[in-house]
């Protein structure tokens, strides 16, 4: 019998938790301080998205455990990292995320810089750490790419560049399927791939579910960003209209954003259809990004 999505959901953010854990270095390891400090960065918060992902990409092709485990935690390590660098003063210049103090704030900014450095690093180790199988390269290969220049740093390059500017539909699409899209694509396929080496319609098809989903994801921030409270968050509201960042929501308007994101899910699902009952979870993960309150 299939578990309940919730269930499911908790056994593998507790794995995920479990995982992270082990694959960092412990906090009395010299330098102790950038060891504690990467811990609180990785541990202990967050909805784990991206590991869920993973796993649920996984379950498509029967991929094996061990290189779903490790996949799921270097994708977080990336995604850590990206949030501390983010919050930093001379990049987003945030004080909250995860309803906690953000690094440089619990530390200090030299600390702050070195653990994100120190998580991307261990994120390459941990994966390359993997049994070997024909697929780990291209794995690392794809990581490494939606961590990049054409990826994630490539959108967080385009946000800050485009503050106080007036952008195009077009335009902010483009900056956050880099920024956000990039990692939740490397996700899907990575579950994937730790169970088999992808056909052109597969890989299709996974590619149009994580664009679907990426941008949902954003579009969802970007409503919540101008309609929930810090509390709820777990990081400060507001703070896009703020700094003056273009949004979906100042480009759009509230209810055109969530239309939008309620026809990406749609749009999710359809793109599942060719693997039938085995992409339950990845459609679950697609209504949960997409009706999520924080």
């Amino acid at each position: 019998m299939t578990p309940a999505f919730d269930d499911w959901m908790k056994t593998v953010q507790a794995a995920s938790e479990r995982d992270l854990a082990a694959y960092l270095p412990g906090p009395d390891v010299v330098p102790t301080k950038l060891h504690q400090a990467m811990r609180y960065a990785l541990l202990g918060g967050g909805k784990r998205v991206r590991p869920l992902l993973v796993y649920a990409a996984g379950a498509l092709f029967g991929a094996d455990e061990a290189l779903l485990s490790r996949a799921a935690a270097a994708v977080e390590m990336i995604h850590a990292y990206s949030l501390v660098h983010d919050d930093m003063p001379c990049m987003d210049d945030d004080e909250l995320r995860r309803g906690k103090p953000t690094v440089h704030v619990a530390y200090d900014e030299a600390t702050a810089l070195l653990v994100g450095d120190a998580l991307q690093s261990q994120a390459f180790l941990v994966l390359s750490e993997a049994a070997p199988c024909e697929r780990l390269v291209p794995m690392l290969r794809l990581l490494a790419h939606a961590s990049g220049s054409a990826g994630m740093c490539g959108g967080q390059a385009i946000d800050l560049d485009s503050v106080g500017l007036s952008l195009t539909l077009e335009q902010l699409e483009q900056m956050h399927q880099l920024k956000t899209g990039a990692l939740l694509r490397a996700s899907v396929v990575l579950g994937a791939l730790a169970g088999k080496t992808l056909d052109a319609a597969e890989t299709a098809a996974l590619n149009t579910y994580a664009r679907a989903i990426g941008l949902a994801f954003q579009v969802v921030d970007d409503v919540l960003d101008a309609t929930a409270d810090s509390a709820t968050l777990g990081k400060t509201a507001g703070k896009d209209a703020a700094d003056n960042k273009p949004t979906y929501v100042s480009i759009l308007g509230l209810e055109p954003s969530r239309a939008l994101a309620q026809q990406l899910r749609l749009d999710a699902h359809a793109a599942l259809a060719p693997f039938g009952d085995k992409a339950l979870r990845l459609r679950e993960l697609a209504d949960l990004i997409v009706q999520r309150k924080a």
